[in-house]
Protein backbone atom coordinates (compact mmCIF):
# COMPACT_ATOMS: atom_id res chain seq x y z
CA UNK A 1 0.00 0.00 0.00
CA UNK A 2 2.98 2.65 0.99
CA UNK A 3 4.02 2.32 -2.48
CA UNK A 4 0.88 3.05 -4.03
CA UNK A 5 1.46 6.73 -2.19
CA UNK A 6 5.36 7.26 -3.79
CA UNK A 7 3.61 8.07 -7.21
CA UNK A 8 1.31 10.87 -5.41
CA UNK A 9 4.26 12.68 -4.42
CA UNK A 10 5.12 14.63 -7.62
CA UNK A 11 3.72 18.24 -6.82
CA UNK A 12 3.82 18.81 -10.60
CA UNK A 13 3.54 15.47 -11.81
CA UNK A 14 3.20 15.32 -15.97
CA UNK A 15 1.81 12.67 -17.03
CA UNK A 16 1.25 11.15 -20.40
CA UNK A 17 -1.24 8.08 -20.86
CA UNK A 18 0.19 5.87 -23.65
CA UNK A 19 0.55 2.38 -24.29
CA UNK A 20 4.17 1.66 -24.00
CA UNK A 21 3.96 -2.28 -24.67
CA UNK A 22 7.39 -3.36 -26.75
CA UNK A 23 7.03 -6.83 -25.64
CA UNK A 24 6.01 -8.82 -28.64
CA UNK A 25 8.65 -6.55 -30.24
CA UNK A 26 11.34 -9.46 -32.39
CA UNK A 27 8.75 -12.32 -30.69
CA UNK A 28 10.30 -11.73 -27.09
CA UNK A 29 6.23 -12.43 -25.85
CA UNK A 30 4.73 -14.93 -27.76
CA UNK A 31 0.43 -14.81 -26.98
CA UNK A 32 0.56 -17.79 -25.24
CA UNK A 33 2.93 -16.32 -22.40
CA UNK A 34 5.88 -14.13 -21.25
CA UNK A 35 9.02 -14.77 -22.64
CA UNK A 36 11.66 -16.90 -20.43
CA UNK A 37 14.39 -14.46 -21.77
CA UNK A 38 13.27 -11.35 -20.20
CA UNK A 39 10.91 -13.54 -17.08
CA UNK A 40 12.67 -16.25 -15.78
CA UNK A 41 10.66 -19.07 -14.11
CA UNK A 42 10.16 -19.55 -10.36
CA UNK A 43 11.98 -22.50 -10.10
CA UNK A 44 12.62 -25.44 -12.76
CA UNK A 45 8.87 -26.86 -12.41
CA UNK A 46 7.41 -23.42 -12.98
CA UNK A 47 7.38 -21.76 -16.06
CA UNK A 48 5.62 -18.63 -15.86
CA UNK A 49 2.04 -18.73 -17.99
CA UNK A 50 2.17 -22.07 -18.63
CA UNK A 51 2.80 -23.20 -15.54
CA UNK A 52 -0.54 -21.15 -14.34
CA UNK A 53 -2.20 -22.23 -17.62
CA UNK A 54 -2.06 -25.97 -15.62
CA UNK A 55 -4.78 -24.39 -13.69
CA UNK A 56 -7.52 -23.50 -15.87
CA UNK A 57 -10.23 -24.56 -17.29
CA UNK A 58 -8.26 -25.74 -20.59
CA UNK A 59 -6.35 -28.33 -18.45
CA UNK A 60 -9.06 -30.65 -17.63
CA UNK A 61 -9.00 -30.18 -13.95
CA UNK A 62 -12.23 -28.35 -12.42
CA UNK A 63 -11.39 -26.57 -9.59
CA UNK A 64 -14.61 -24.87 -7.62
CA UNK A 65 -14.64 -23.83 -4.00
CA UNK A 66 -16.06 -25.95 -0.64
CA UNK A 67 -19.00 -25.43 1.64
CA UNK A 68 -22.46 -23.61 1.51
CA UNK A 69 -22.80 -20.75 -0.98
CA UNK A 70 -23.92 -18.64 2.31
CA UNK A 71 -27.43 -17.64 4.01
CA UNK A 72 -29.20 -16.94 1.49
CA UNK A 73 -28.30 -20.40 -0.57
CA UNK A 74 -30.42 -22.56 0.85
CA UNK A 75 -28.07 -25.48 1.60
CA UNK A 76 -26.45 -25.71 -1.82
CA UNK A 77 -23.06 -26.84 -1.90
CA UNK A 78 -20.45 -27.05 -4.59
CA UNK A 79 -18.25 -30.35 -4.91
CA UNK A 80 -14.76 -29.32 -5.02
CA UNK A 81 -11.91 -31.15 -7.22
CA UNK A 82 -8.66 -30.02 -5.51
CA UNK A 83 -5.36 -31.17 -7.43
CA UNK A 84 -3.87 -33.40 -4.35
CA UNK A 85 -0.87 -32.19 -2.73
CA UNK A 86 -0.19 -29.11 -5.57
CA UNK A 87 2.04 -26.44 -4.55
CA UNK A 88 3.26 -23.97 -6.27
CA UNK A 89 6.22 -22.10 -5.18
CA UNK A 90 5.53 -3.01 -5.04
CA UNK A 91 6.15 2.31 -6.84
CA UNK A 92 7.44 2.28 -3.54
CA UNK A 93 6.76 4.96 -1.55
CA UNK A 94 8.33 7.61 0.22
CA UNK A 95 5.76 7.88 2.38
CA UNK A 96 6.00 4.20 3.06
CA UNK A 97 9.06 5.04 4.39
CA UNK A 98 9.21 8.18 6.07
CA UNK A 99 5.25 7.46 7.89
CA UNK A 100 6.68 5.16 9.97
CA UNK A 101 7.42 7.39 12.84
CA UNK A 102 5.59 4.71 15.16
CA UNK A 103 6.81 2.03 14.25
CA UNK A 104 9.64 0.65 15.80
CA UNK A 105 10.19 -2.81 14.58
CA UNK A 106 12.72 -4.00 12.44
CA UNK A 107 13.55 -6.64 9.94
CA UNK A 108 16.74 -8.83 11.52
CA UNK A 109 18.11 -11.23 8.90
CA UNK A 110 19.81 -13.59 10.70
CA UNK A 111 23.37 -15.11 9.76
CA UNK A 112 22.69 -17.03 6.46
CA UNK A 113 22.78 -20.63 7.56
CA UNK A 114 23.83 -23.55 4.72
CA UNK A 115 21.51 -24.13 1.83
CA UNK A 116 21.36 -25.13 -1.71
CA UNK A 117 22.43 -22.32 -4.11
CA UNK A 118 19.92 -20.53 -5.42
CA UNK A 119 19.49 -21.08 -9.19
CA UNK A 120 21.62 -18.37 -10.83
CA UNK A 121 20.71 -16.64 -13.70
CA UNK A 122 22.47 -14.16 -16.13
CA UNK A 123 20.45 -10.79 -16.64
CA UNK A 124 21.56 -10.19 -19.81
CA UNK A 125 21.89 -6.83 -21.18
CA UNK A 126 19.59 -4.68 -19.67
CA UNK A 127 18.83 -2.33 -23.04
CA UNK A 128 17.47 -5.67 -24.39
CA UNK A 129 15.73 -6.43 -20.88
CA UNK A 130 13.96 -3.18 -20.77
CA UNK A 131 11.94 -4.37 -24.07
CA UNK A 132 9.75 -6.51 -22.20
CA UNK A 133 8.82 -4.08 -19.94
CA UNK A 134 5.18 -1.81 -19.80
CA UNK A 135 7.05 1.08 -20.92
CA UNK A 136 10.46 2.74 -20.87
CA UNK A 137 11.97 2.28 -16.97
CA UNK A 138 11.91 5.62 -15.31
CA UNK A 139 15.67 6.04 -15.43
CA UNK A 140 17.17 6.43 -18.77
CA UNK A 141 17.83 2.62 -19.60
CA UNK A 142 21.94 4.32 -20.82
CA UNK A 143 22.18 5.37 -17.18
CA UNK A 144 21.19 1.76 -15.70
CA UNK A 145 23.55 0.24 -18.41
CA UNK A 146 26.31 2.38 -17.89
CA UNK A 147 25.44 1.54 -13.52
CA UNK A 148 24.58 -2.26 -14.33
CA UNK A 149 26.10 -3.87 -10.93
CA UNK A 150 24.55 -0.77 -8.85
CA UNK A 151 21.92 -1.95 -6.02
CA UNK A 152 20.07 1.10 -7.22
CA UNK A 153 19.99 -0.48 -10.89
CA UNK A 154 19.41 -3.47 -9.88
CA UNK A 155 16.58 -3.08 -7.80
CA UNK A 156 15.24 -0.65 -10.65
CA UNK A 157 15.22 -3.39 -12.81
CA UNK A 158 13.24 -5.70 -10.78
CA UNK A 159 10.58 -3.71 -10.06
CA UNK A 160 10.31 -2.83 -13.65
CA UNK A 161 10.24 -6.46 -14.49
CA UNK A 162 7.76 -7.64 -11.77
CA UNK A 163 5.31 -5.02 -12.82
CA UNK A 164 5.32 -6.33 -16.39
CA UNK A 165 5.40 -10.13 -15.33
CA UNK A 166 2.34 -9.37 -13.15
CA UNK A 167 0.37 -6.97 -15.50
CA UNK A 168 0.87 -9.56 -18.72
CA UNK A 169 -0.48 -12.39 -16.35
CA UNK A 170 -3.38 -10.40 -15.62
CA UNK A 171 -4.24 -9.31 -18.99
CA UNK A 172 -4.06 -13.16 -20.16
CA UNK A 173 -6.74 -14.46 -17.76
CA UNK A 174 -8.88 -11.39 -18.25
CA UNK A 175 -8.55 -10.12 -21.88
CA UNK A 176 -8.12 -6.39 -21.00
CA UNK A 177 -5.08 -4.14 -21.55
CA UNK A 178 -3.53 -2.23 -19.03
CA UNK A 179 -3.16 1.22 -19.22
CA UNK A 180 -0.24 2.82 -18.59
CA UNK A 181 0.54 6.56 -17.02
CA UNK A 182 3.85 7.43 -16.83
CA UNK A 183 4.81 10.48 -14.99
CA UNK A 184 7.96 12.64 -13.85
CA UNK A 185 8.53 14.44 -10.62
CA UNK A 186 9.97 17.74 -10.27
CA UNK A 187 11.62 17.66 -7.50
CA UNK A 188 13.30 14.42 -8.99
CA UNK A 189 12.14 10.77 -11.05
CA UNK A 190 8.84 9.59 -11.33
CA UNK A 191 7.01 6.71 -11.55
CA UNK A 192 4.68 3.98 -13.81
CA UNK A 193 1.25 3.36 -13.23
CA UNK A 194 -0.95 0.51 -14.80
CA UNK A 195 -4.48 0.13 -14.49
CA UNK A 196 -6.76 -1.87 -16.00
CA UNK A 197 -10.85 -0.63 -15.23
CA UNK A 198 -14.00 -2.58 -15.22
CA UNK A 199 -12.55 -6.13 -17.48
CA UNK A 200 -14.06 -8.79 -17.73
CA UNK A 201 -12.22 -10.52 -14.51
CA UNK A 202 -11.43 -7.41 -12.87
CA UNK A 203 -12.92 -4.43 -11.22
CA UNK A 204 -10.13 -2.51 -10.96
CA UNK A 205 -6.67 -3.68 -11.17
CA UNK A 206 -3.48 -1.50 -10.69
CA UNK A 207 0.35 -1.94 -10.37
CA UNK A 208 2.88 1.27 -9.86
CA UNK A 209 6.55 1.47 -10.21
CA UNK A 210 8.26 4.34 -8.69
CA UNK A 211 11.56 5.32 -8.69
CA UNK A 212 12.10 9.18 -6.83
CA UNK A 213 14.87 11.13 -5.52
CA UNK A 214 16.00 14.38 -3.67
CA UNK A 215 16.41 16.16 0.03
CA UNK A 216 14.65 14.71 2.64
CA UNK A 217 12.50 17.63 4.55
CA UNK A 218 13.84 17.81 8.47
CA UNK A 219 9.91 16.59 9.34
CA UNK A 220 11.25 13.32 7.14
CA UNK A 221 14.47 13.18 8.77
CA UNK A 222 12.64 13.30 12.28
CA UNK A 223 10.99 10.55 11.18
CA UNK A 224 13.52 8.23 10.00
CA UNK A 225 15.26 9.15 13.72
CA UNK A 226 12.75 8.20 15.59
CA UNK A 227 12.93 4.46 13.83
CA UNK A 228 16.58 4.39 14.70
CA UNK A 229 18.27 5.95 12.13
CA UNK A 230 21.70 8.10 12.51
CA UNK A 231 21.46 10.68 10.44
CA UNK A 232 23.79 13.03 9.25
CA UNK A 233 23.03 15.41 6.36
CA UNK A 234 25.22 17.53 4.59
CA UNK A 235 24.42 21.28 4.82
CA UNK A 236 20.95 20.48 6.60
CA UNK A 237 19.85 18.17 3.66
CA UNK A 238 20.17 14.69 3.15
CA UNK A 239 19.89 13.10 -0.19
CA UNK A 240 17.69 9.97 -0.49
CA UNK A 241 16.54 7.31 -3.49
CA UNK A 242 13.49 5.20 -3.06
CA UNK A 243 11.69 2.85 -5.39
CA UNK A 244 9.80 -0.01 -5.44
CA UNK A 245 6.79 -1.86 -6.82
CA UNK A 246 2.96 -2.09 -5.70
CA UNK A 247 0.17 -3.55 -6.64
CA UNK A 248 -3.43 -4.18 -5.31
CA UNK A 249 -5.69 -6.22 -6.96
CA UNK A 250 -9.95 -5.87 -6.88
CA UNK A 251 -11.61 -8.96 -9.09
CA UNK A 252 -15.77 -8.90 -9.70
CA UNK A 253 -16.31 -12.31 -8.74
CA UNK A 254 -16.53 -12.72 -4.67
CA UNK A 255 -14.80 -16.34 -5.00
CA UNK A 256 -11.48 -14.49 -6.64
CA UNK A 257 -9.63 -12.62 -3.70
CA UNK A 258 -8.37 -9.02 -3.68
CA UNK A 259 -4.14 -9.22 -3.30
CA UNK A 260 -2.01 -6.55 -2.50
CA UNK A 261 2.00 -6.70 -2.64
CA UNK A 262 4.81 -4.37 -2.76
CA UNK A 263 8.91 -4.86 -2.38
CA UNK A 264 10.70 -1.22 -2.07
CA UNK A 265 14.43 0.31 -1.37
CA UNK A 266 15.71 2.89 0.32
CA UNK A 267 18.58 4.81 0.07
CA UNK A 268 20.23 7.82 1.64
CA UNK A 269 23.72 9.84 1.35
CA UNK A 270 25.32 11.39 4.52
CA UNK A 271 27.34 14.25 4.94
CA UNK A 272 31.18 11.86 4.68
CA UNK A 273 29.37 10.64 1.08
CA UNK A 274 28.36 7.07 3.01
CA UNK A 275 24.89 5.46 2.13
CA UNK A 276 22.37 4.32 4.54
CA UNK A 277 19.97 1.40 3.06
CA UNK A 278 17.07 -1.00 3.54
CA UNK A 279 14.16 -2.83 1.87
CA UNK A 280 10.88 -3.48 2.88
CA UNK A 281 7.61 -5.06 1.28
CA UNK A 282 5.75 -7.86 1.12
CA UNK A 283 2.42 -9.57 0.19
CA UNK A 284 -1.33 -10.38 1.59
CA UNK A 285 -4.44 -12.28 0.20
CA UNK A 286 -7.95 -10.75 1.61
CA UNK A 287 -10.38 -13.47 0.19
CA UNK A 288 -14.84 -13.23 0.96
CA UNK A 289 -14.69 -16.90 1.91
CA UNK A 290 -12.63 -19.02 3.37
CA UNK A 291 -10.91 -21.80 1.19
CA UNK A 292 -8.41 -23.54 3.08
CA UNK A 293 -6.80 -24.54 0.02
CA UNK A 294 -5.99 -21.35 -1.85
CA UNK A 295 -4.47 -20.00 1.85
CA UNK A 296 -2.37 -23.12 2.32
CA UNK A 297 -1.00 -22.41 -1.69
CA UNK A 298 -0.58 -18.53 -1.02
CA UNK A 299 0.97 -18.80 2.52
CA UNK A 300 2.91 -21.90 1.42
CA UNK A 301 4.34 -20.06 -1.76
CA UNK A 302 5.28 -17.71 0.10
CA UNK A 303 6.79 -19.22 3.05
CA UNK A 304 8.87 -21.72 0.38
CA UNK A 305 10.66 -18.08 -1.19
CA UNK A 306 11.44 -17.01 2.68
CA UNK A 307 12.96 -20.35 3.53
CA UNK A 308 15.44 -20.46 0.83
CA UNK A 309 17.36 -17.56 2.93
CA UNK A 310 15.91 -18.44 6.34
CA UNK A 311 13.46 -21.05 8.30
CA UNK A 312 12.49 -18.10 10.85
CA UNK A 313 11.38 -15.41 8.35
CA UNK A 314 8.06 -16.43 7.02
CA UNK A 315 6.65 -17.05 10.92
CA UNK A 316 8.40 -14.17 11.93
CA UNK A 317 7.03 -11.66 8.84
CA UNK A 318 3.64 -13.53 8.95
CA UNK A 319 2.93 -12.66 12.65
CA UNK A 320 4.26 -9.03 11.34
CA UNK A 321 1.80 -9.10 8.62
CA UNK A 322 -0.85 -9.96 10.88
CA UNK A 323 -0.57 -7.29 13.49
CA UNK A 324 -0.11 -4.21 10.67
CA UNK A 325 -2.98 -5.11 8.98
CA UNK A 326 -5.46 -5.07 11.03
CA UNK A 327 -8.88 -3.33 11.34
CA UNK A 328 -8.53 -1.69 15.27
CA UNK A 329 -11.56 -0.75 15.62
CA UNK A 330 -13.33 -3.50 14.32
CA UNK A 331 -11.74 -5.91 16.44
CA UNK A 332 -10.48 -8.01 12.57
CA UNK A 333 -7.61 -8.43 9.78
CA UNK A 334 -8.20 -6.75 6.98
CA UNK A 335 -7.59 -10.44 5.13
CA UNK A 336 -5.42 -13.54 6.03
CA UNK A 337 -2.36 -11.89 5.89
CA UNK A 338 0.92 -13.24 3.91
CA UNK A 339 4.22 -11.82 4.81
CA UNK A 340 5.32 -8.29 5.77
CA UNK A 341 8.98 -6.51 6.86
CA UNK A 342 10.53 -2.88 7.25
CA UNK A 343 14.18 -1.66 7.66
CA UNK A 344 15.57 -4.88 6.39
CA UNK A 345 19.26 -3.68 6.19
CA UNK A 346 21.30 -7.27 7.01
CA UNK A 347 23.80 -9.38 6.82
CA UNK A 348 24.64 -7.65 3.25
CA UNK A 349 22.86 -5.80 0.76
CA UNK A 350 23.26 -8.37 -2.04
CA UNK A 351 21.90 -11.12 0.58
CA UNK A 352 18.91 -8.58 1.75
CA UNK A 353 18.17 -8.13 -2.30
CA UNK A 354 18.24 -11.78 -3.04
CA UNK A 355 15.49 -11.91 -0.40
CA UNK A 356 13.30 -9.66 -1.88
CA UNK A 357 13.23 -10.79 -5.32
CA UNK A 358 12.86 -14.22 -4.13
CA UNK A 359 9.51 -12.40 -2.68
CA UNK A 360 8.88 -10.52 -6.00
CA UNK A 361 9.00 -13.41 -7.85
CA UNK A 362 5.69 -14.93 -5.79
CA UNK A 363 3.78 -12.75 -6.87
CA UNK A 364 2.31 -14.69 -10.36
CA UNK A 365 2.52 -18.31 -8.65
CA UNK A 366 0.96 -17.38 -5.49
CA UNK A 367 -2.18 -15.78 -7.05
CA UNK A 368 -2.75 -17.00 -10.94
CA UNK A 369 -3.47 -19.81 -9.95
CA UNK A 370 -5.99 -18.75 -7.28
CA UNK A 371 -7.47 -16.25 -9.97
CA UNK A 372 -7.48 -19.46 -12.96
CA UNK A 373 -9.20 -21.72 -10.16
CA UNK A 374 -12.16 -19.49 -9.44
CA UNK A 375 -12.89 -17.75 -12.68
CA UNK A 376 -16.14 -19.45 -13.46
CA UNK A 377 -17.32 -20.33 -9.93
CA UNK A 378 -21.35 -18.87 -9.79
CA UNK A 379 -21.72 -16.11 -7.43
CA UNK A 380 -24.85 -15.03 -5.84
CA UNK A 381 -26.43 -11.37 -5.32
CA UNK A 382 -25.70 -12.15 -1.40
CA UNK A 383 -22.44 -13.28 -1.96
CA UNK A 384 -21.83 -10.46 -4.00
CA UNK A 385 -23.15 -8.20 -1.04
CA UNK A 386 -20.60 -9.96 1.26
CA UNK A 387 -17.93 -9.26 -1.22
CA UNK A 388 -19.26 -4.89 -0.94
CA UNK A 389 -18.96 -4.97 2.83
CA UNK A 390 -15.61 -6.52 2.86
CA UNK A 391 -14.13 -3.81 0.94
CA UNK A 392 -15.22 -1.48 3.12
CA UNK A 393 -13.79 -2.81 5.71
CA UNK A 394 -10.18 -2.93 3.11
CA UNK A 395 -11.07 0.64 2.67
CA UNK A 396 -11.64 1.79 6.30
CA UNK A 397 -8.03 0.13 6.77
CA UNK A 398 -6.74 2.41 4.25
CA UNK A 399 -7.91 5.26 4.71
CA UNK A 400 -7.71 4.71 8.73
CA UNK A 401 -4.42 3.03 9.26
CA UNK A 402 -2.36 2.77 6.62
CA UNK A 403 0.58 5.18 7.21
CA UNK A 404 1.61 5.37 3.54
CA UNK A 405 -2.29 6.66 2.59
CA UNK A 406 -2.15 8.88 5.74
CA UNK A 407 1.25 10.23 4.95
CA UNK A 408 0.82 10.68 1.15
CA UNK A 409 -2.99 12.48 2.09
CA UNK A 410 -1.43 15.08 4.26
CA UNK A 411 1.37 16.10 2.10
CA UNK A 412 1.00 19.31 0.23
CA UNK A 413 0.71 18.71 -3.71
CA UNK A 414 -0.01 14.70 -3.50
CA UNK A 415 -0.88 13.10 -6.72
CA UNK A 416 -4.39 11.73 -5.32
CA UNK A 417 -4.91 9.62 -8.16
CA UNK A 418 -2.16 7.35 -7.56
CA UNK A 419 -2.26 7.14 -3.51
CA UNK A 420 -6.40 6.47 -4.26
CA UNK A 421 -5.74 3.93 -6.81
CA UNK A 422 -5.43 1.02 -4.46
CA UNK A 423 -9.43 1.45 -3.58
CA UNK A 424 -12.20 -0.83 -5.28
CA UNK A 425 -14.39 0.82 -7.45
CA UNK A 426 -17.53 0.08 -5.02
CA UNK A 427 -18.19 -0.85 -1.53
CA UNK A 428 -21.02 -0.94 0.83
CA UNK A 429 -21.29 -0.06 4.43
CA UNK A 430 -24.57 -1.61 6.03
CA UNK A 431 -25.53 -0.58 9.31
CA UNK A 432 -25.27 -3.16 12.48
CA UNK A 433 -24.38 -5.38 9.68
CA UNK A 434 -23.72 -9.27 11.32
CA UNK A 435 -23.61 -12.53 9.26
CA UNK A 436 -26.14 -15.38 10.31
CA UNK A 437 -24.64 -17.86 12.86
CA UNK A 438 -23.27 -21.13 11.10
CA UNK A 439 -23.04 -19.06 7.77
CA UNK A 440 -19.76 -19.18 5.46
CA UNK A 441 -20.00 -15.21 5.75
CA UNK A 442 -19.48 -16.00 9.55
CA UNK A 443 -16.81 -18.44 9.22
CA UNK A 444 -14.81 -16.08 7.29
CA UNK A 445 -15.11 -13.04 10.24
CA UNK A 446 -13.86 -15.77 12.63
CA UNK A 447 -10.68 -16.16 11.07
CA UNK A 448 -10.17 -12.46 10.82
CA UNK A 449 -10.84 -12.28 14.49
CA UNK A 450 -8.81 -15.43 15.13
CA UNK A 451 -6.05 -15.03 12.50
CA UNK A 452 -4.68 -19.02 11.75
CA UNK A 453 -1.47 -20.83 10.76
CA UNK A 454 -2.09 -21.90 6.99
CA UNK A 455 0.77 -24.05 6.73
Amino acid sequence: MAALVLCALAKTARTTTKRCLVSHLNGTVSTGGLSSALFPSHGPSLPLLPGIRWFSRGSGLRFMSHGTAGKSAGGRTRRAFALSGAALTAGAAVAGFLANANHFQRAEMATKIPQPALEKREDGDILERCRGFMCSPVTDARVLQENKGEMRTKMEMLIMETQAEFCKALEEVDGGTFQVDKWQRKEGGGGISCVMQDGKVFEKAGVNVSVVSGYLTEEAAKQMRSRGKALKGKDGKLPFCAMGVSSVIHPKNPHIPTVHFNYRYFEIEEEDGSRQWWFGGGTDLTPVYVNKDDAFLFHNTLKEACDQHHPQYYPDFKNWCDRYFYVRHRGETRGIGGIFFDDLDSPSQEEAFSFVKSCARTVVPCYLPIVYKHLNDPFTQEEKAWQQVRRGRYVEFNLVYDRGVKFGLATPGSRIESILMSLPLTARWEYMHEPAEGSREAEMLEVLRNPKEWV
